[in-house]
């Protein structure tokens, strides 16, 4: 399968230690989820729902 990564946006510069990608996987499998800084590190799959979860969490929790 061959997935087209997406950085996020609220990722920083080069000493930004907080990065992920994105990639859409195969058509109702879901969403991949991986560490920018380690692309060979394998990726978090997620349903569309768990990541429609994911993103209503991380909108609604306060920041550090």
């Amino acid at each position: 399968m061959n997935i087209q990564w997406r950085k996020s946006s609220h990722s920083g510069g080069i000493d930004d230690k907080q990065c992920v990608e994105l990639g859409r996987l195969a058509p109702g499998v879901g969403v991949g989820v991986r560490d920018s800084k380690d692309p060979d590190g394998g990726h978090l799959t997620l349903t569309p729902a768990g990541f429609a979860t994911l993103l209503a969490s991380i909108k609604h929790t306060p920041s550090p």
